[in-house]
């Protein structure tokens, strides 16, 4: 296992606005941007954590991400909004967005945005979380490059195509689903690589289309664009359900991609000067149907009824989605949060080439 250190989160934070300030990055888009990043650390996400700046730091420089917000909306009703991006920061664009869904609901009930010619936004976690501070439901989704094959093919044509939903509730945690629509993310792939270990059957497929354990051969495949690539929720074929998550992945691209006009399948990044992401956001106000005070009560009551029900074997309890991430950020704004050695190297580099001092 690699060697951990652990950051501070306020060092951390102040580490990651000081490089994209220093890369033109207005300060309030610098501190949205990273926000984005350290809350995916802090719940646990860490494969789209601080790990991704130098992504960031090298679209900056080459142009593929703006530095300034050059988004705006260009279509617009009263419950719906359609936001061009301008190619700047995903996280800037993607909280514009989801700030307009939310105004939009708070007036109407419900707010729906979708939005092209965007980049890579982080967590979609981040998005549906925001609602929660409104009392709204929030839902978040976003198309990316081609990892994942469909069902009985051979080659990646969508991208992981995360769904989120958050929902409040009144005592307990609030119901927060933020998951890809593969069964792992590329990251995983990558831990097994660097183990040099065999990873488990039904992850991802070699370039026949059949499942392989074998790490390295998947990777160069996809790199090489020689067919193979991850295999979407559920694993190979159609006896665990995989189908299921290629038509997940696909509602996702047809609701980012195809409804706002942004890339979708193999065209997302196809253009290396212009990504063309594609998100959707959405807010829905639960007063619309009944009094808060009911609907949240009642979150509470399914929440309770699922995790007091018998435990398996073995297991000693039934978490609700979100509730392992609440209790990993508490703990690490409280300890730290731990990032893996290579991790921190990068970003002392970045640091580095950029005359930033590191964060410990």
């Amino acid at each position: 296992m690699a060697e951990e250190h652990v950051v501070q989160e306020k060092a951390l934070r102040r580490f990651c606005e000081q490089v994209l300030a220093k890369l033109g990055v207005p300060a309030e888009d610098a501190r949205v941007t990273t926000d984005v990043l350290v809350l995916a650390d802090l719940r646990g996400i860490d494969s789209h954590g601080v790990a991704r700046l130098g992504r960031y730091v090298s679209g900056l420089k080459q142009g593929t991400m703006k530095a300034t917000d050059q988004s705006r909306v260009i279509r617009e009703a009263k419950a719906t909004a359609l936001v061009d991006g301008g190619q700047s920061l995903g996280q800037v664009v993607g909280k514009k967005g989801m700030d307009l869904a939310i105004r939009k609901a708070r007036d109407t009930a419900v707010g729906v945005v979708a939005v092209r010619n965007s980049n890579h936004y982080g967590i979609a976690g981040y998005y549906s979380l925001m609602a929660l501070e409104h009392d709204l439901i929030g839902v978040s989704m976003t198309n990316a490059g081609p990892l994942v094959v469909p069902t009985f093919g051979r080659t990646s044509i969508l991208g992981t195509n995360p769904i989120s939903l958050a929902a409040p509730a009144m005592k307990e945690k609030a119901f927060v689903l933020d998951m890809a629509t593969s069964t792992v993310p590329r990251g995983k792939v990558e831990v097994y690589n660097r183990l040099g270990q065999p990873m488990p059957h039904g992850w991802a497929v070699d370039e026949t289309g059949r499942s392989s354990t074998d790490p390295a051969r998947v990777l160069n495949a996809l790199a090489k664009r020689l067919g193979g690539g991850l295999l979407p929720l559920g694993g190979e074929g159609e006896d665990l359900g995989g189908h299921k998550g290629y038509g997940l992945a696909l509602m996702v691209d047809v609701l980012c991609g195809v409804l706002s006009g942004a890339a979708t399948g193999l065209q997302v990044y196809a253009d290396e000067k212009k990504p063309d992401v594609g998100h959707f956001f959405m807010a829905l106000d639960p007063t619309a149907f009944r009094p808060l005070d009911e609907f949240r009560r009642d979150m509470d009551r399914l929440a309770r009824e699922l995790k007091d029900s018998p435990r398996a074997q073995g297991q000693d309890r039934i978490y609700v989605h979100g509730e392992k991430s609440f209790a990993r950020m508490e703990k690490f704004r409280k300890e730290g949060i731990p990032l893996d050695s290579k991790v921190v190297d990068g970003l002392k580099k970045i640091g580095t080439d950029l005359g930033i001092a590191w964060a410990a």
